[in-house]
């Protein structure tokens, strides 16, 4: 078996994306620019979605969005996921989604529980995410350690922050390798209500981070649960990278984007606190926002896995999530660039 540059861990999911209205979002209790897991007041949204906004059907999870761009800028067979899917159609258009955009998947098949499923609810430029997991919380730490010679032979490990609410055995398994191997452990604070409601277990897992990345809102969020006292990004990021940390070898690199505004970068022991502007897209060009901090994530981690400086992990980042922005959903397989001859120029890349 060949080694793999990246190994992701988190909940495959089937995005349902539709258009809604503030009527829709009253409905069902929702936020315009929120992500929540689903209650039992919310499981009419996916089929109205369907039948009634003709939404559309895409691959999602948002690690699963990262390995998938983490794969399109990366040599063949360089990415690998993990996660939990249902014995149905829906776990068919994840798995040809994967094949087209060449990722690896390790699924474990939960033989009673359907494929797990975002309600999207697009308004404008905002989007709601409702999630049922199903199938996708049924992920067991056994199906990692059946799978473990994969893990062994895989260079780093990026988690979504999502996974802490299925299965903490398994990320703590793989940050504890990580620190034993001496291999980068990544953390995507995936969503605002990750630091609100699921603290513990994430404060678990920080010591292990050497690279923790995250947006304006979960940033702000993990400083109110924190009591950080402060809404200010840099110093949020060197908060979260100098925390106390298991892995002396490495220092931890905090990441924070905020949509059209700089990315701002924290490391251990730095008090220079970096601060890389977007490089701007027309607001014509948008199609959908969905994914795109996904995406910056894949570009990232990929410049990453190949060495490259953090100037160029950012600009990969940015590169790709704006590729992502020009389509519905981060398919990563439309984009008819081939990254690798570094011809973009407007991204200063040559």
């Amino acid at each position: 078996m060949s080694s793999y540059e990246l190994l992701c861990l988190e909940n495959p999911l089937l995005d349902i994306s539709g258009q809604g209205d503030a009527k829709l979002l009253e409905k069902y209790g929702l936020k315009a620019n929120d992500a929540i897991l689903a209650e039992e007041k919310h499981m009419g949204l996916y089929e109205e979605l369907i039948n009634e906004r003709d939404a559309k059907l895409l691959a999602g999870g948002a690690a699963q969005n990262t390995a998938r761009g983490a794969q399109y800028l990366l040599p063949a067979d360089s990415v690998i996921f993990f996660g939990c899917v249902g014995k149905d159609k829906y776990a068919d258009i994840l798995q040809e989604a994967n094949k087209k955009a060449g990722l690896q998947v390790k699924y474990h098949i939960d033989q009673e529980q359907a494929t797990g499923r975002c309600g999207v609810v697009i308004t404008g430029h905002d989007r709601s995410m409702c999630t049922d997991l199903a199938a996708a919380n049924c992920y067991k730490i056994e199906h990692l350690k059946e799978n473990w010679q994969i893990v062994e032979k895989s260079k780093a490990y990026f988690v979504g922050g999502y996974h802490l609410t299925v299965c903490v055995p398994a990320v703590m398994a793989l940050a504890e390798e990580a620190a034993k191997e001496n291999k980068p452990f990544i953390l995507s604070l995936a969503a605002p209500f990750i630091p609100q409601f699921f603290k513990d277990p994430l404060d678990q897992t920080a010591p292990y981070w050497d690279y923790v990345i995250g947006n304006e809102t979960e940033a702000i969020s993990y400083a109110d649960s924190h009591d950080l006292n402060t809404h200010d990004i840099p110093t949020i990021a060197k908060h979260l990278a100098n925390l106390p940390k298991k892995n002396s070898k490495r220092k931890r690199t905090a990441i924070i984007t905020q949509g059209t505004d700089a990315t701002i970068i924290a490391e251990q022991d730095n008090d220079d606190v970096k601060s890389f502007p977007v490089h701007p897209i027309d607001k014509s060009e948008i199609v959908d926002t969905l994914g795109a901090g996904d995406a910056f994530a894949g570009g990232f981690f990929a410049g990453m896995a190949k060495g490259e400086d953090l100037k160029t992990c950012v600009d990969m980042g940015q590169w790709l999530a704006a590729q992502g922005l020009r389509e519905l959903g981060p398919s990563y397989v439309s984009f008819g660039c081939d990254f690798s001859t570094w011809a973009f120029t407007d991204f200063g890349l040559s």
